[in-house]
């Protein structure tokens, strides 16, 4: 099984990476920077390869998967960082920001990804359950990830019998916080935490695990699968 993982040099790419090569697939990873890319194959087997590649860039994009050959499975965790605030601060550029970061650079990879994906393969987006739960100040966030989210019934009819899904992860503490400043990144995840049933935030292995579980279920399509420790079910 060969898998490429489009950002998968830190975080849940990475450990998504981890455990599918655990597994016994050949994994991909791509990440803008040669750098992560270099660094996270230090961190992985002898069946992982990587490549810097700019998802944003379409052209870039499609000319890496065309030098692939066949592939069987395509996870994509590309994300923008920022967008969170009250609808009366958010920006133009926010918006745009999350647009052209994400919902974009998922939809023209899953693209470019087709002229050799298997049949029997797969995409899986990677989205964020701000998408379907009622999170006060992450409008813009929303509208990005829950755009992306309407994608996957309809793309799963209109690829098949290529399946399509996603996953919308909660709060997962992951590089992804990294602009924040420490303190209040610690009380951010402390009070997320606290607003779960299971009482703590998630981890990107906890994710990787239920991509595996699409990426490897060949009866699973046009699912959104939500691993968010019951966040959503709390105001």
């Amino acid at each position: 099984m060969r898998v490429v993982i489009v950002g998968g040099t830190t975080g849940i790419g990475l450990a998504t990476a981890a455990l599918l090569e655990k597994g016994g697939a050949e994994v991909v990873i791509t990440g803008r920077s040669a750098e992560r890319v270099e660094s996270a194959l230090k961190e992985l087997g002898d069946r992982a390869s990587g490549q810097a590649v700019d998802a944003t860039d379409v052209e870039v994009t499609r000319e890496f998967f065309a030098g692939l050959g066949t592939v069987d499975h395509v996870v994509i965790t590309v994300t923008a960082r920022g967008g969170a605030g009250p609808l009366r601060t958010l920006t133009r550029e926010d918006l745009v920001r999350g647009i052209e970061g994400k919902l974009i650079p998922h939809l023209l990879t899953a693209q470019a990804a087709l002229e050799v994906l298997s049949p029997q393969g797969s995409i899986t987006f990677v989205t964020a359950a701000s998408a379907g739960a009622a999170y006060p100040g992450v409008s813009a966030l929303a509208a990005v990830n829950g755009g992306l989210e309407a994608t996957v019934p309809g793309l799963a009819l209109e690829l098949a019998p290529v399946r399509v899904n996603a996953v919308s992860p909660g709060v997962i503490d992951t590089e992804w916080w990294s602009t924040l400043d420490p303190s209040v990144r610690s009380a951010v995840l402390s009070s997320s935490a606290a607003a779960t049933p299971v009482g703590r935030v998630g981890s990107a292995e906890e994710v990787a695990a239920t991509i595996a579980f699409v990426v490897n279920n060949g009866f699973v399509t046009g699912t959104v699968l939500t691993v968010d420790g019951g966040g959503r079910l709390k105001a």
